[in-house]
């Protein structure tokens, strides 16, 4: 066996953090020649550790020529390892790395110039350092713009002083793991205005750079690391603070003006945006109410709208979804202004791709949800709803719902919302032939190729479902051709419609005993050791038994309500279905009363579409008590 050819080693270990020519010259290792201070921390002397300074200063300095110090016979170690056997103990136990000394020497010289640009452990901030490092950061800020100023047209003038606040820049990167200390320093000392400044800088680097910074200090989770709740407070109010000095040094304007300047073919501007956008989420994150601000202020909306219509995705086309998802979520405004700007007609484009085919990783999967979910948002507004026609939205949902892809799932939840107080959109859905798709969706005819894991019957598609009915039959005026073929729908193969009701219906009541079992007994632990059950926690229990099964039981009985009352044939078919399980109409109306008791009255809700209900529209407190007069009347 050969030896050396066992323990040979590359010329140098890979590594993922320098890369350097394969064989360095002697000159270039003089060059990178590292002297070492002479003081050294105290050892015990008496061990014969250390000798006298000068020795140390000998032993300590690595040179090229100290490879010749001692000669030592290398034939026989593996590699030419002139310390192979140096590097053994008495009893011939082997302790070497199976480099030869050429190569510990670089590696050593590397080890040492990466320590040289470390920063301090955050532990060993002091107020003094934090005040030592924006000093820095000033001079080098004040000296690149003076430098900049007297010569303009000489870059060698100036590019040492460019190089200076890269790096002041970079060293600003560590206050994020001391807010407490550094946030309010970093305040009061104008640093802010400063750092902001530069978002105008010339050179494209410095701006990416500061917005890097700015990213890593707004991070919302910045100074959570501690366990004390009274640290992680005091972290959050030096946040605070930091972001409102932000805001007024207008932060967001200047953010989305570098949007457009930044080119994302190149790599370290096309990391520049997604920290700007990083940016943005932070400071949502931390003040949701900023959300109006920045669509109000900026062209942040029309930016967002052009990203996500890119033909390529990456990473910041799937951000820029995320981020509209999150602007429309709650704010009235920024729907509206959504809509003005036409990202209804914008958001449908771009879900068309996906009508015939899957997303074809979880990155484009979630860009796909934050696209549904930015819609579903904004059709809570009527001025949406009517975009949303205009655009032949719930033609395309339709087809989408037809399609057996994950883009299914997401189109039904869509049309929950769309169809949800609309008259003329409900219409459009019967029309577009969407019934025939809906009930073969209810009955799970379509299901067998679904990806997506098994789920209970009262699945979330299902509860979609039944919210689409639901305002179909709250919706369609009474006596009109699309509302026949809605109740012809559960006629129609003996009644299998509303055997399906009756299957989710018992299995949605089974569910909902468990969670009142569950609510009971603690109700009766509460009350045994002296506490009060008080309205808070009546309404939290409340809200349990809606997701345990009561939501979808009282959808089921509203359905169910509505159609025995229009159709006689249903009326008997669901009596005697009913009396086979020994329930009867009563316990609907149970249901419905628990129903409207919880219902809040006072804004109109869907017009109804009963007789009696009036053209202005019932709120769905007084549909529900129309229902329930009826059938006490059975």
């Amino acid at each position: 066996m050969d030896i050396d050819k066992l323990f040979k080693v590359p010329k140098l270990p890979p590594g993922n953090k320098r890369k350097m020519p394969d064989n360095p010259t002697p000159e270039m290792l003089k060059k990178m020649k590292l002297d070492v201070p002479a003081t050294i921390p105290n050892r015990d002397v008496s061990s014969g550790e250390v000798g006298d300074a000068a020795t140390v200063r000998k032993a300590r300095r690595v040179t090229i020529e100290d490879e010749d110090e001692e000669d030592v016979d290398t034939s026989f170690a593996p590699g030419g390892d002139a310390d192979y056997f140096a590097e053994e103990d008495d009893e011939g136990r082997f302790f070497g790395g199976g480099l030869t000394s050429e190569q510990k020497q670089i590696l050593s010289i590397f080890e040492s110039a990466e320590g040289d640009g470390g920063q301090e452990d955050p532990e060993e901030v002091s107020i003094t350092s934090v005040r030592r490092t924006l000093l820095r950061f000033e001079r080098a800020a004040n000296k690149n713009q003076d430098q900049r100023s007297k010569y303009p047209d000489d870059p060698s003038k100036f590019i040492d002083s460019e190089a200076d606040l890269d790096s002041a820049l970079k060293s600003l990167l560590p206050l994020a793991q001391t807010p407490v200390l550094a946030y309010p320093e970093l305040v009061r000392s104008g640093s802010i205005a400063l750092l902001i400044g530069l978002l105008s800088h010339e050179n494209a680097d410095i701006v990416i750079d500061v917005v890097e910074v700015i990213h890593e200090l707004t991070d919302e989770d910045v100074g959570n690391e501690g366990e004390d709740e009274e640290e992680q407070e005091e972290s959050q109010t030096a946040l605070r603070a930091l972001i409102e000095a932000l805001l007024a040094n207008s932060i967001l304007e200047l953010l989305v003006d570098n949007l457009s300047r930044l080119n994302e073919a190149e790599e370290s501007d096309r990391q520049g945006v997604f920290h700007i956008l990083g940016v943005f989420e932070n400071v949502l994150g931390f003040n949701p109410d900023l959300s109006t601000l920045l669509v109000s202020k900026t062209k942040m909306m029309s930016w967002l709208l052009d990203r996500i219509q890119s033909k390529k995705h990456d990473e910041n086309r799937g951000y820029a979804a995320e981020l509209l998802s999150i602007l429309l979520q709650n704010d009235v405004a920024n729907r509206l202004e959504f809509g003005q700007r036409d990202g209804v007609e914008t958001i449908l484009k771009v879900l068309s791709q996906f009508r015939r085919r899957d997303p074809v990783d979880a990155d484009e999967t979630e860009f796909m949800e934050n696209l549904f979910d930015a819609l579903c948002s904004a059709l809570s507004e009527p001025d949406i709803k009517e975009f949303f026609v205009k655009s032949e939205g719930v033609e395309l949902m339709v087809l989408m719902m037809k399609e057996k892809l994950q883009s299914k799932s997401r189109s039904i939840k869509t049309l929950d919302y769309a169809l949800s107080g609309g008259t003329d959109i409900c219409k459009t859905f019967v029309e577009a032939l969407g019934l025939k798709t809906l009930f073969a969706a209810l009955m799970g005819k379509s299901s067998k190729k679904q990806k997506s894991n098994t789920a209970p019957v009262a699945s979330e598609d299902t509860s979609h479902i039944l919210g689409i009915v639901s305002s179909l039959l709250s919706n369609l005026p009474s006596e009109s051709p699309d509302r026949i073929r809605l109740l012809t729908k559960f006629v129609e193969n003996d009644y299998e419609k509303v055997d399906k009701l009756l299957e989710i219906r018992e299995s949605a009541s089974g569910r909902l005993k468990v969670a009142d079992a569950e609510i009971a007994q603690e109700k009766k632990d509460m009350l045994a050791t002296g506490e009060t059950v008080g309205p808070e926690e009546e309404d939290l229990w409340y809200l349990r038994r809606l997701d345990g099964g009561l939501f979808t039981l009282q959808t089921v009985d509203y359905i169910l309500a509505w159609i025995l009352m229009e159709d006689d044939g249903i009326r008997a078919h669901l009596t005697h279905m009913l009396e086979r399980r020994s329930q009867s109409i009563k316990d609907i109306v149970t249901t419905l009363r628990i129903f409207h008791e919880n219902v809040d009255g006072d804004a109109p809700d869907r017009p109804a579409s009963s007789d009696q209900a009036p053209e202005r529209g019932l709120s769905q407190k007084e549909i529900l008590q129309n229902l329930i007069t009826f059938l006490e009347g059975c």
